[in-house]
């Protein structure tokens, strides 16, 4: 497996799941790119898009898991063709039309035609307060992809007490190409 993790806003250090998620794949020999994303307090879209397009020609992932603004980040992607991969989580995307200022470069975000993958995924929690449960349901119906909604998770984070998450685990690491 060769996995890739985008992190959000702010970043994913420990002991957020995504951290946690790059130690197990590669305690368990798979090849992990966990990068920290460019001025992740104060990002910029053309930065990042820049900066992950760079990753995906060079690494080469399989599978990729977004968090969060990680997610509208891939939507850009997508807008302009990516390489597709085989496998892409998308937890806690926020909604499409967010208007924090901060990250206001993403925002109105696009529903691009194609998302790249053959496996698609979405994960979200019923009380994330960056995204209602119903505008997620839309994503996903829009793309066909299963949707799995998690009771009371805020937005599945560090702060949420989403440390080691055993179910992205479990889903990351079966079933590899």
């Amino acid at each position: 497996m060769r996995l890739l993790i985008l992190h959000g806003w702010g970043g994913s250090d420990a002991p957020h799941w995504q951290a946690e998620l790059a130690a197990e794949v590669a305690k368990n020999y798979g090849t992990v790119s966990f990068p920290l994303l460019d001025n992740c307090h104060f990002p910029s879209k053309n930065r990042w898009l820049r900066q992950v397009k760079e990753i995906l020609e060079d690494f080469k992932p399989d599978t990729v898991v977004c968090h969060s603004l990680a997610n509208t980040l891939w939507f850009w992607l997508c807008e302009e063709g990516v390489t597709p991969i085989e496998r892409l989580f998308m937890v806690a995307p926020p909604s499409l039309q967010t208007e924090e200022q901060t990250i206001r470069t993403f925002f109105p975000a696009p529903m691009p035609t194609e998302l790249y993958a053959k496996e698609i995924q979405m994960i979200i929690s019923d009380n994330d307060p960056w995204v209602d449960t119903e505008e997620a349901e839309t994503i996903a119906k829009y793309y066909n992809i299963p949707l799995t909604t998690i009771k009371n998770a805020g937005h599945i984070n560090a702060e949420s007490g989403y440390g080691k998450w055993e179910l992205i685990e479990k889903l990351v690491m079966r079933n590899e190409p």
